[in-house]
């Protein structure tokens, strides 16, 4: 039978016998563990060799003798020659060393597992029934996946000294566009502060356990200041607690990232920002506009669409190779176009209005600067929603001008 154990091989010496490629593969692991390497072999790739010669490792220049083992605590043997190796493992397991026989893992006391980590979490998988490499290495490389993926518990259940935060950037809104490191900090957390928009689909993945704080805003309603967010995700970080800021798009492109980076080290808690898909870019795209298209925008201006339109955004209208996106901008629709259209742009250049983008509820409104106000009136634009100004938002641009309303469509895209 076999059992499966971690072993601290730290400062201890391991006894390599062979010096081939496959024991240089393993000398690196082992070395990686902390181990006190003494390799035994006539001859040593140059790898082995290099080491050796700068005192890395030990390396005595001839045959396996029994006595190499005296002081040893593990053993490995690469030698090529099943002989050998089989003599090797007699003489470890005479003297109670466990021992790896890399020529034929069936035949040996001990057998290295296919590890992956995450965090301070290690897997390791081994075959029961003979040596299987391959097996086991395709079976760590899918714990491996959905550990990077977040779908796999890994919280601590003793709490650290000092706790954590990680702004996480969800993206748009759909699990499947968050990020791998995303997903692994949120399968990590103890407590996560989420937002009303972005992915809060996968709150429903975490367990009992979380904490889960709401500290979303709505428009004309912010139930929780900025202010006592950064205390919330403070005060649990102060206990040893793994806190998780769960934005939606980017912490970063108003997402008051830097506020909260800046609360965090005030405190001096250790804090991590993690970018997310901006919606800037990715609600667009969904109705298939992209903000840059070689020969008609080479210039991307976002701006926040409750602030009064600066002059470079005035400018950046007027220009026939800028995109203008706004986001938040619904209710102060009215005043930014009316600025826009004062400021000299175009009364014919092209808009698009992108409601709920990435859900199934998604709308596109396709206008022009002229007649926005009245077409977000009569199709009732509502929050959330992204405002596209430039040529991009020309409906015929991707898809014929047949293909796609000048009005509204639902569920636009491009594919």
């Amino acid at each position: 039978m076999i059992a499966l154990a971690g072993l601290d091989l730290t400062d201890r010496l391991v006894v390599c016998v062979g010096a081939g490629s496959v024991a240089e593969r393993r000398i690196t692991r082992l070395r990686a563990a902390g181990a006190r390497v003494l390799l035994v072999a006539p001859v040593a790739t140059e790898r082995l060799s290099a080491l050796a010669a700068s005192g890395a490792i030990e390396w005595h220049a001839r045959p396996f003798a029994a006595s190499d083992l005296d002081d040893a605590w593990f053993c490995h043997t690469a030698t090529g020659d099943a002989a050998i190796d089989a003599v090797v493992v007699d003489a470890a397991e005479e003297r109670r060393v466990w021992c790896v026989n890399a020529g034929h893992g069936g035949r040996g006391t001990a057998r290295l597992a296919a590890e992956t980590t995450s965090g301070d979490v290690m897997v390791g998988v081994v075959s029961t029934a003979g040596a299987d490499p391959r097996r086991t290495v395709a079976v760590r490389d899918a714990i491996a996946q959905r550990l990077a993926e977040g779908a796999l518990p890994l919280r601590r259940r003793r709490r650290p000294l000092v706790g954590s935060v990680a702004l996480v950037g969800g993206g748009p809104g759909p699990i499947d566009l968050m990020t791998v490191r995303a997903r692994a900090l949120l399968a990590e957390a103890d407590v996560v502060v989420h937002d009303r928009l972005g992915p809060t689909g996968v709150l429903a993945e975490l367990g009992d356990d979380v904490e889960l704080v709401d500290v979303g805003k709505r428009p004309q309603h912010h139930p929780v200041p900025q202010d006592e967010i950064n205390a919330i995700i403070v005060d649990r970080a102060a206990k040893g607690l793994r806190v998780v800021r769960l934005k939606g798009g980017d912490p970063f492109v108003y997402g008051r990232g830097g506020e909260e980076v800046i609360a965090c080290r005030a405190a001096g808690i250790p804090v991590e920002v993690v970018p997310g898909i901006s919606s800037a870019i990715a609600v667009p795209a969904a109705a298939g506009v992209p903000v840059t298209h070689r020969g008609v925008a080479g210039t991307l201006h976002v701006v926040n669409g409750q602030d009064a339109p600066s002059e470079a955004t005035l400018a950046a209208l007027r220009d026939d190779t800028a995109t203008v996106v706004a986001l938040m901008g619904v209710s102060a629709l009215a005043r930014f176009v009316s600025a826009a259209r004062a400021a000299g742009a175009p009364e014919t250049r092209p808009v698009a209005f992108v409601e709920n983008g990435h859900t199934p509820q998604q709308r596109t409104i396709r206008t022009t600067l002229g007649t926005a106000i009245q077409d977000a009136e009569t199709h009732r634009l509502a929050n959330p929603a992204v405002l596209v100004f430039g040529e991009v938002a020309r409906a015929d641009l991707l898809l014929p001008a047949a293909a796609v309303p000048v009005a509204a469509s639902h569920g636009e895209g491009i594919g």
